[in-house]
């Protein structure tokens, strides 16, 4: 037994193999000691996520300088075996590599973050996390209407940054422009349709609009754009068929349907307790029958008639 001891010492290919797992199986340990910590002394999700993803980081990149030290005195050697194999290699993992820049493009130019809602490559969903490789979304859409999750998760390849445009609902500015449509007939109370509009619209999204003024100005100082209205706007426009009144608000991203609901709701309970002041308009069809055809005949036709008749 002594004797397989000594020789398993004495050879340096299985000693370092031997080195490099116990350093792994430590490495490994103390990670997982430290992320059970962080999940008990950290109750914010975002921050906690965060921590858990930088020790996992942290602990690859200790596993890597590890088998570093442990082999230097081989990597000499293997110059001129990795420089030849690194063309075939860079070529047969071209989208490995571009998915891996663009998690550290991720990191660096903050495009999106766990939680926010983004459109990548024609997928929108919310972001619910950032891997090495690829970017877990929560599904939206699809068979299901409005910003409703539908449950399937999908992974996209963090080479989209580079690739295609991303759409970030969430980001800097964490509200979205909203409208709704609302027809009136002719011959309404206009001033009145119109007050119910702008009273509904500030009882029920007014506190959006002020949050968001700020926000706007976060944005204004950031970026190269001019200043915004967030308070509701009610605009009209006459046609054929009625009078068309446009309510335009700011709205939190993950509330646009429930508050389209409310502000539908609220419109609709005013408008009917005016008792036909105001009155919605719908498209209407009416059918008219066809005028009915008299045929006056000459006398002289008449009498041939009654003669072939008789």
């Amino acid at each position: 037994m002594e004797n397989i001891y000594n020789e398993i010492i004495s050879n340096p290919i299985i000693r370092n193999i031997i080195y490099l797992i116990i350093g792994i199986v430590i490495i490994l340990v103390v990670a997982g000691f430290i992320r059970r910590q962080v999940s008990k002394h950290i109750s914010d999700i975002q921050n906690r996520y965060r921590t858990r993803k930088f020790i996992t980081f942290i602990s690859y990149i200790l596993i890597i300088l590890l088998a570093t030290v442990i082999y230097s005195n081989k990597l000499g050697g293997l110059t001129v075996a990795l420089g030849v194999a690194g063309a075939g290699i860079a070529f047969a993992l071209q989208e490995v590599i571009v998915s891996f820049a663009g998690w550290l493009a991720l990191l660096s130019n903050n495009f999106y973050r766990t939680g926010d809602r983004v459109q990548l490559g024609g997928i929108m969903g919310d972001v619910i996390d950032i891997g090495i490789l690829r970017t877990t979304l929560m599904e939206l859409g699809q068979w299901v209407n409005g910003d409703n999750y539908n449950g399937r998760i999908v992974f996209v390849a963090n080479s989209f940054v580079f690739k295609e445009p991303v759409y970030n609902y969430s980001g800097d500015y964490p509200f979205l422009w909203d409208e709704i449509k609302i027809p009136i007939q002719y011959g309404s109370d206009y001033k009145l349709a119109r007050e119910i509009i702008k009273n509904t619209a500030e009882k029920t999204v007014g506190e959006y609009g002020q949050k968001s003024k700020k926000a706007w100005e976060e944005i204004v100082k950031k970026y190269m754009i001019e200043n915004a209205k967030t308070e509701p706007m009610i605009t009209m426009i006459i046609n054929d068929n009625w009078v068309e009144y446009t309510l335009r608000y700011v709205v939190n991203y993950k509330a646009r349907r429930t508050t389209k609901d409310l502000l539908s709701e609220e419109i609709l309970n005013s408008v009917e307790a005016t008792k036909g002041k105001v009155k919605f308009a719908s498209a209407t069809f009416h059918l008219v029958e066809a005028p009915e055809i008299k045929i006056k005949l000459s006398q002289t036709r008449q009498k041939r008639m009654k003669q072939k008749n008789t």
